[in-house]
C-alpha cells in the first residue's frame, strides 16, 4: 500500500524552509497532497521516531523520515475516499500520540467574513479571530485566527507542540491578512501564543493573542483557550429593569473599586471573584450605592498600572479567576440590584513585547509616526483609529463586554487624549489633521460610531466619558453632532470644589466661586460628579488629608463636602476608601485601612455616606430632574462673607432645601426663603452626633414663616451647624 518513490515528492527547498521555520504556505506541502493522480501524505514532526497515517476506514501507511523531522509517504488514492479523514500515529521518545493532521482540514473563515474584516465592519469579529473550541469535519479541536497582514509566517505555539514555532505554521487568508489553523484534539485550558516572522524575515517575540478570551495569571503572558460553555445567567429581572434604572432622572451613585486592593487576604493575596462577591457586593449594596465601577479588569501585565495598561481587551484578568468566575460576579451584583460599570481603555496600550506593539513587525495597531503613535506621558502606544481594522477591533472589545458579560456600562478612559492630536505635546511634537487642526478626526469618528452602535444594540447600557476639557457635545447624540456618550465625568467640578475645600475657612470668602461655578455649566452635559482614584494618588494624599483645620474640623469639612456633593446636580461617584475617611494615600499593593472604623469619626463618615446614598435614591427631588435646569434654584449663592450656600432641588412636585455652612462658626437665626409653608424636616444633618458631629441643628424640624425672602413666599429661620450641610424637606 505504500510507495516510497521520491518522484513527485517534497522539494528540498521546501524541507529547508520547514526546518528553518520560514515556509510561508505550509498547506501547499503538508497534509494530503494530490499531484498528478498521486496522493502524498506529509508531516513535519521534528523529534518524532516513527509516524503512521491511519485512515478512518482502517488503512495504515508508514511515513518515512526524510530529514530533520520531515515525514512523507505516497499512498494509493483509495486510502482517502471522499469525506474520509485520517489520523497521525506518532511515536515520540518516551511518548505516543494519535491525532488528526491539522493540514488535512480546509478553509475556516468564509469569504464574507474576510471581506467584512478587511473593511473593518465585522459585527462578530471576536467570533472570527482568537481561539475557539469547535468541531471541524466531526473532529473536536481549537480554531485559531489572528490578524497579521505583514508577517511572513505565523505559527501557533504552546505546550502541545513544545512551543516550537515550526510545528504549526498557519494559513494566510490574503483577502484580510488573517492567519488561521485548526489544531485537532486541543481543548479549553490550553496555553498558547503566536510566533511571527516580520516582513524582514526576523523572528519576533512570541505574542499573546490580541483577541484572547482568557489569559495566564501574571507574570505569565500566554493566552488561554477559553471554555466555550456559555454562562447560565440568572439576571433576567435585572436586565428587564435596567432601562428604568438608567433612565434620565434615575438615581445613579457609583462606588469605584480597585479589585486587587479593596480587601486583601491575611497573607496579602488577592481575593477571587467568588470571594469578592461574598464580601464586596454586600458591602456596596449595603452602603446604598446603585453601581459598582471596577478599575480596568481587562488583562494587563503590570500590576502597578492598576489595569490602565491593558493588553487583553477581551479577557478578564486572571488575577481573580476565570472568565466564568467574572460572569458569576456580575450575575451576583445584579441579583442584589447592583449595576456593574467597567473602566475601558481605548486610548493607548503598553509597549510590552508580547503585546500589540509592532505586532507583525510593523506599526499595525499603532500609528507609525511617534508624533501620533506614542504617549510620552505614559510610555504607551496610541491606537491607530484611522485604520478600519483597528477600529473594528476596539469596537468589538467594547461591545463584547456589554454583551458577553451583561456589563451595565463602560467608563471610557482618557477621552481627552483621544480627541486632541496635541494632547500633552509641545509645538512640533504633533501632526495636524488633514485640515491643519488639532482635532483627531479619526478618534472622533470612532467614538461617535461606537456610541451610536451601543445606543442601538444596548439601549439601556451607559457610556461614560472621562473627558477633562470643554469639548462641546460629549453627551449629545451622534446624530446631533455630539460624541454620543450618556454621561461625562465633571472633572472641572471636582478640581474646583476640592481646591475650595482645601483652603482654610478664613480664606474661603475669597474663593466662593469655586463652589458655585459648576452651576454655570451644569446643564451643558449630562454629568457625573467624580471623587475618583486620580485624586488619592501620586502624592495628592487622601480626601480627609486635604481638609484643613484640627482633627475634628477635618472630619467636619469632609462630611460637609459629601453633603454638598450628594445634593448638587449630577450623578455621584466615590472611590473606595473615601467613605472611610482613609488617612493615607491609596496604595494598590495594600488593602484599605479598615481598622480606622474602630474610630467613631471614621465610622461616622461611613455612616453618613450610606445615609446620603439612601436619601438621594429615596428622594426624587434630589435626582429626578438632575439634568434639567428646572430641578435647581439658588436660594442664596452670594453670601461669600459667611461662606454659606443654599439651594433648592426640585422634581416638579416636591423640593429639598440644601444649606452648606463652610466655616467652623455656628450661625443662628439664618433666614432662607422657601417655596411653601408648613413644617420642614431635617432629613440630613452632617453635623449630627451619629456622624461624629457636634449635634448642632434645628431639633429635627422647623416651621416655615409667612415672611418672604429671596424671592420666595415663605422662609425658614435656621441654626446652621459649623462646617456642615443640612438637607430639609417639607412634611
Amino acid at each position: 500500500m505504500t510507495d516510497n518513490s521520491r518522484d513527485g515528492g517534497i522539494a528540498p527547498e521546501d524541507i529547508d524552509a520547514l526546518v528553518a521555520g520560514r515556509h510561508a504556505d505550509p498547506f501547499s506541502v503538508l497534509g494530503p497532497q494530490l499531484r498528478d493522480g498521486r496522493l502524498w501524505l506529509r508531516a513535519f514532526l521534528p523529534g518524532a521516531v516513527t509516524v503512521q497515517a491511519v485512515s478512518d476506514t482502517g488503512g495504515v501507511v508508514d511515513l518515512r523520515p526524510l530529514r530533520a523531522g520531515v515525514f512523507e509517504a505516497q499512498a494509493d488514492p483509495g486510502f482517502l475516499p471522499a469525506r474520509v479523514g485520517y489520523r497521525l500515529r506518532i511515536q515520540w521518545p518516551g511518548a505516543f500520540q494519535e491525532a488528526e493532521d491539522p493540514y488535512a482540514f480546509g478553509l475556516m473563515l468564509g469569504d464574507e467574513d474576510l471581506a467584512l474584516l478587511a473593511r473593518g465592519d465585522h459585527d462578530g469579529l471576536e467570533g472570527c479571530l482568537g481561539a475557539h473550541c469547535t468541531t471541524m469535519d466531526g473532529v473536536p479541536g481549537v480554531r485559531f485566527a489572528v490578524w497579521a497582514p505583514n508577517a511572513r509566517r505565523v505559527s501557533v505555539v504552546g505546550g502541545f507542540n513544545a512551543w516550537d514555532g515550526r510545528r504549526h505554521p498557519m494559513r494566510l487568508r490574503h483577502a484580510a491578512g488573517v492567519w488561521e489553523l485548526f489544531v485537532p484534539r486541543l481543548s479549553h485550558g490550553e496555553s498558547y501564543k503566536y510566533e511571527l516572522l516580520g516582513p524582514d524575515g526576523g523572528l519576533l517575540p512570541q505574542k499573546a493573542d490580541p483577541c484572547a478570551f482568557q489569559a495566564e495569571p501574571a507574570p505569565g503572558s500566554a493566552s488561554v483557550v477559553a471554555d466555550p460553555e456559555p454562562y447560565a445567567w440568572t439576571d433576567e429581572a435585572w436586565m428587564a429593569s435596567r432601562a428604568a434604572r438608567h433612565a434620565t432622572g434615575a438615581p445613579i451613585s457609583v462606588y469605584e473599586v480597585h479589585a486587587g486592593s479593596w480587601l486583601r487576604k491575611e497573607n496579602g493575596g488577592t481575593w477571587s471573584w467568588h470571594e469578592l462577591a461574598d464580601r464586596l457586593i454586600p458591602y456596596v449594596a449595603g452602603m446604598g450605592f446603585t453601581h459598582l465601577e471596577l478599575l480596568p479588569i481587562m488583562e494587563y501585565p503590570f500590576g502597578g498600572s492598576w489595569g490602565y495598561q491593558p493588553l487583553g481587551m477581551f479577557a478578564p484578568t486572571a488575577r481573580h479567576g476565570s472568565p466564568r468566575d467574572f460572569a458569576a460576579f456580575v450575575d451576583r451584583c445584579h441579583a442584589v440590584g447592583l449595576g456593574v460599570i467597567l473602566d475601558w481603555v481605548p486610548a493607548h496600550f503598553p509597549t510590552d513585547p508580547h503585546g500589540l506593539a509592532r505586532f507583525d513587525g510593523t506599526a499595525l495597531y499603532e500609528y507609525q509616526d511617534p508624533r501620533e503613535g506614542f504617549h510620552q506621558d505614559w510610555n504607551t502606544y496610541i491606537y491607530n483609529l484611522g485604520r478600519n481594522e483597528v477600529c473594528n477591533f476596539m469596537r468589538a472589545s467594547a461591545l463584547y463586554w456589554l454583551g458577553r458579560y451583561h456589563v451595565d456600562g463602560l467608563r471610557v478612559d482618557a477621552v481627552a487624549s483621544m480627541l486632541y492630536r496635541d494632547y500633552s505635546r509641545r509645538a512640533g511634537e504633533w501632526v495636524p489633521n488633514r485640515h491643519g487642526g488639532r482635532e483627531n478626526l479619526e478618534a472622533i469618528a470612532f467614538l461617535r460610531d461606537l456610541n451610536g452602535r451601543v445606543r442601538r444594540l444596548f439601549p439601556d447600557a451607559m457610556m461614560i466619558a472621562e473627558e477633562s476639557t470643554a469639548w462641546p457635545g460629549v453627551t449629545a447624540p451622534p446624530e446631533a453632532g455630539g460624541l454620543g456618550f450618556h454621561y461625562k465625568w465633571n472633572m472641572g467640578w471636582m478640581h474646583d470644589t476640592l481646591r475650595y475645600m482645601q483652603r482654610d475657612p478664613v480664606h474661603r470668602p475669597y474663593h466662593h466661586h469655586d463652589l458655585t461655578f459648576g452651576m454655570v455649566y451644569a446643564y451643558s452635559e449630562q454629568f457625573v460628579l467624580p471623587l475618583s482614584h486620580d485624586e488619592v494618588v501620586h502624592g495628592k494624599g487622601s480626601l480627609i488629608g486635604r481638609m484643613p483645620g484640627d482633627r475634628w474640623q477635618r472630619f467636619a469639612n469632609l462630611r460637609a463636602y459629601f453633603g454638598f456633593m450628594w445634593s448638587h446636580p449630577g450623578r455621584k461617584l466615590l472611590f473606595m476608601g473615601g467613605e472611610l475617611a482613609q488617612e493615607r494615600e491609596w496604595n494598590h499593593d495594600a488593602q484599605l485601612g479598615w481598622d480606622a472604623l474602630a474610630d467613631p469619626l471614621h465610622a461616622g463618615v461611613q455612616r453618613l455616606v450610606g445615609d446620603l446614598n439612601r436619601t438621594y435614591a429615596g428622594t426624587p427631588a434630589l435626582h429626578r430632574l438632575d439634568g434639567d435646569p428646572a430641578g435647581f434654584r439658588w436660594v442664596i449663592g452670594d453670601d461669600d462673607r459667611n461662606s454659606v450656600f443654599a439651594y433648592l432641588r426640585m422634581d416638579g412636585e416636591r423640593c429639598v432645601l440644601a444649606v452648606c455652612n463652610m466655616t467652623p462658626v455656628p450661625r443662628g437665626d439664618y433666614r432662607l426663603g422657601v417655596p411653601r409653608g408648613g413644617r420642614w424636616r431635617e432629613i440630613v444633618n452632617t453635623d449630627a452626633a451619629d456622624y461624629g458631629g457636634s449635634g448642632v441643628g434645628n431639633a429635627g424640624a422647623v416651621e416655615a414663616q409667612q415672611q418672604a425672602a429671596h424671592g420666595l413666599a415663605h422662609s425658614l429661620v435656621l441654626t446652621l451647624p459649623p462646617l456642615a450641610t443640612l438637607l430639609l424637606e417639607p412634611e
